[in-house]
């Protein structure tokens, strides 16, 4: 890795936090006047006053400078931002008057189409699941690269959005997981990938200032649709196409968390006869708030379980996957004891008796 390649990755995350930190107010601005405000109506909704919610466009803003100035537009790369920006049209129209998810579902496979013809990225190569045949990787057809390619952009897209539901926590987790995808980048000399994540994990540093607990503002699907979309959309090109010979192991670390999540919403609410898209109140962060942690709290759990997977998907590239399991099962036992600890500490609570408002103001 060169000088250039540094500085342009120094400036990269510079210019992107800078324009999407100094153009956040001017978005909370601009929703207040358009109407685009979250008005909570209803139990799975975390906060309890209106609140503005086309943030989204500041972290694209941010992104799209530093872009800009520092990326090469190579096909891939116009491919990619005429994708993403089918995305962020239809998520502020989104944002505005909620559309109908069966619309927005199809919205999002042409733009993941867009991607695939216009930009040329395709999930091409898959490792043989047969480890006695001489040849390692099995080169997918036409047909199925595009349907592969396409269904990892969409499910990718709508995992992240699903997460966006306590203050800081799609911001957070799409910055750690940028961390690790810029990582692999930078060891396989993937620069203008890694490039590209820089920028979005500057995007959303210079967010998170106003979307912390208290939230001033959300980034609304304008900016969890965007983000998700990036992020599958480079991990194609940067993890998928550099260890196709571990597979999806690498990328289904690294994007961990919205994944479980998404695959375990959709599954819940099909075995009870709902439709996969409908939204509910069965989160992984909503069960931990019932489990009695804060919004606060339950954010960095979801942080570090984030970075974890991170962390496990560089080892599983760098070191193997025996290290990478090693340190896998370490967590999973810490967050067993974690959430065990974490329960029994709400039953207690639960079984003492309420202060009322009063009593607490008079503490005041």
């Amino acid at each position: 890795m060169g000088t250039q390649d540094v500085l342009y990755m120094i400036f990269a995350f510079i210019i992107s936090f800078v324009f999407t930190f100094a153009t956040t107010p001017l978005v909370r601005r601009l929703a207040f006047k358009i109407g685009a405000i979250d008005v909570p109506r209803d139990k799975r909704r975390m906060h309890k006053k209106p609140t503005p919610r086309i943030g989204g466009l500041a972290i694209v803003f941010g992104f799209l400078v530093a872009t800009l100035c520092f990326a090469d537009m190579s096909r891939q790369l116009v491919g990619t931002l005429c994708g993403a920006a089918i995305i962020v049209i239809i998520g502020i129209i989104d944002d505005c008057n909620a559309l109908d998810a069966k619309l927005k579902f199809v919205v999002q496979i042409i733009a993941a189409l867009v991607v695939v013809f216009v930009g040329d990225i395709k999930i091409d190569v898959f490792t043989n699941p047969n480890i006695f045949s001489d040849n390692p990787y099995w080169v997918l057809p036409p047909w199925l690269s595009v349907t592969l390619t396409v269904l990892w952009i969409v499910f990718i897209t709508n995992a992240v959005n699903f997460i966006d539901g306590l203050d800081g926590l799609a911001a957070g987790v799409s910055a750690i997981m940028s961390v690790s995808l810029v990582f692999i980048s930078i060891r396989v000399g993937e620069y203008p990938i890694a490039i590209l994540g820089i920028a979005i994990m500057g995007s959303c540093f210079g967010f998170l200032p106003f979307n912390f607990n208290p939230a001033k503002i959300f980034m609304g699907d304008t900016g969890s649709t965007f983000l998700g979309f990036m992020l599958a959309t480079l991990s194609i090109q940067g993890v998928f196409k550099s260890y196709a010979v571990i597979s999806f192991a690498v990328p289904l670390l690294i994007l961990g968390l919205p994944l479980f999540d998404a695959s375990f919403a959709m599954i819940r609410r099909m075995a009870t006869g709902k439709s996969p898209m409908i939204a509910d109140r069965g989160h992984l962060h909503h069960r931990l708030i019932d489990m009695g942690f804060s919004q606060k709290q339950t954010v960095f759990i979801l942080y570090a379980i984030s970075g974890v997977l991170g962390i496990t998907a560089v080892l599983l590239a760098e070191s193997g996957a025996l290290r990478a399991l090693l340190l896998l099962i370490c967590v999973l036992i810490l967050l067993l004891i974690g959430s065990l600890m974490g329960k029994n500490s709400y039953v207690h609570h639960i079984d003492k008796p309420e202060t009322t408002e009063e009593n607490d103001d008079e503490k005041a």
